[in-house]
């Protein structure tokens, strides 16, 4: 039901703007703490982590509970770090209650997913994917750069004010909309898990896994990116994540329709800009506009990359898919771990404008492993018995 794609989206918003609305304000965290920009991108990374290392058993110990009780666990969760972050609590208080509600994020995500699809025809289950996904274009156009935009006209505590209003949204749409949803039949470990021993499938979350850690090296770090190499302040910033996600929404929709025609082919176009925008960047050297639209560029190539990714890896086991999708969601943000600490370094030792380059590196990986799992789905269809 589209209903639920859009329910599970307003989710998806207070989620991602938990997440990712730390990525705007880093700077300021950083001075306000008194560390480094390395060390203040650990509230990302840690985050991150923690999905990549626990996501899958979360999702696997919670398959057989009530989908609405899950969802609506995972938002109050989102909600009580946004209430104990915006007091500006000491950086370990703020580095633990970021990490908490990482614990429940893959399993929301596979949820609401899984939700989304449940009663769809099998060709329509990329496009209610897509809505569902384009909670994160959403939040990128609207929560993530007024987060920054407030934080810059106040202070970072009230990006954290805004990250709870939007949990708190979400959580009473949920509670009044949704119906209570309890699992008719539990699958298996064994039936799920078993996906790990296909080939085609680690490829896939190799994949992933390089692609995620291609965009997230400068990404992770796009206000610090912008005001370093690019001369941008605050406010030009605000906006600049504005645009980036205005294009994201046009790029998910366009992202959905394409993965229902063919899902390499899509995976592998949005992927190449992991490798074309450090070049663009390079050659748009100090000039605003061409920044500008360089930016814009970025936008639509990087925001479907998470619905590439989780669709790449559940088209390899169509059998297991909220398993699928918290694997996904899991070595996704392992991605995001690997390419916000690369990044960071990066910036520490040689300076913001050398992260986009880290990302070339990866994409080129990424691809690679694309490649392999061609091969072995050619092998594998010339052994199939006829």
């Amino acid at each position: 039901m589209k209903t639920f794609a859009y329910i599970g989206c307003l989710g998806f918003i207070a989620v991602i703007t938990t997440e990712f609305g730390i990525i705007g304000i880093l700077p300021q965290v950083a001075e306000y703490y008194k560390i480094s920009i390395d060390k203040a991108g650990y509230l990302l990374s840690a985050f991150a982590l923690v999905i990549a290392l626990t996501g899958p058993f979360m999702t696997l110990l919670t398959s057989g509970i009530d989908r609405k009780k899950i969802m609506t666990a995972s938002l109050f969760m989102f909600l009580i770090t946004g209430i104990v972050s915006s007091f500006s609590p000491p950086f370990w208080l703020l580095m633990l209650v970021r990490i908490l509600p990482a614990f429940l994020q893959p399993v929301y995500i596979a949820t609401a997913l899984s939700v989304a699809v449940a009663q769809a025809d099998e060709n329509k289950k990329n496009e209610l994917m897509s809505i569902v996904f384009n909670g994160v274009t959403i939040a990128m156009v609207t929560t993530v750069p007024f987060a920054t935009w407030i934080s810059g006209l106040y202070s970072w505590e009230y990006s954290f004010m805004v990250q709870t209003a939007v949990s708190l949204i979400a959580l009473i749409i949920i509670q009044l909309m949704l119906p209570s949803i309890p699992v008719k039949e539990k699958k298996s470990y064994g039936s799920q898990i078993n996906i790990l021993k296909k080939p085609v499938f680690i490829f896939s979350t190799l994949t992933n896994f390089f692609m995620i850690t291609a965009w997230f090296s400068t990404y992770s770090y796009f206000a610090d990116y912008l005001s370093k190499a690019k001369g941008m302040d605050t406010s030009m910033i605000s906006y600049m994540l504005f645009l980036f996600g205005i294009i994201g929404i046009v790029a998910n929709w366009t992202a959905g329709k394409m993965l229902n025609k063919n899902v390499a082919g899509t995976t592998a176009f949005f992927l190449s800009g992991t490798i074309l925008i450090p070049i663009l960047f390079y050659i748009s050297d100090g000039n605003l506009w061409a920044t500008i639209l360089v930016i814009g560029i970025w936008g639509f190539l990087y925001s479907p990359s998470f619905l590439n990714a989780s669709t790449y890896m559940i088209s390899s086991a169509p059998g297991a898919l909220e398993f699928a999708n918290s694997l996904a969601t899991s070595f996704g943000n392992l991605g995001v771990t690997l390419g916000t600490t690369i990044g960071g370094w990066i910036i520490v030792t040689k300076g913001a404008e050398y992260t986009p380059w880290i990302g070339l590196v990866f994409g080129l990986l990424a691809f690679l492993m694309m490649i392999l799992r061609s091969i072995f789905e050619k092998r594998n269809q010339q052994l199939a018995p006829c």
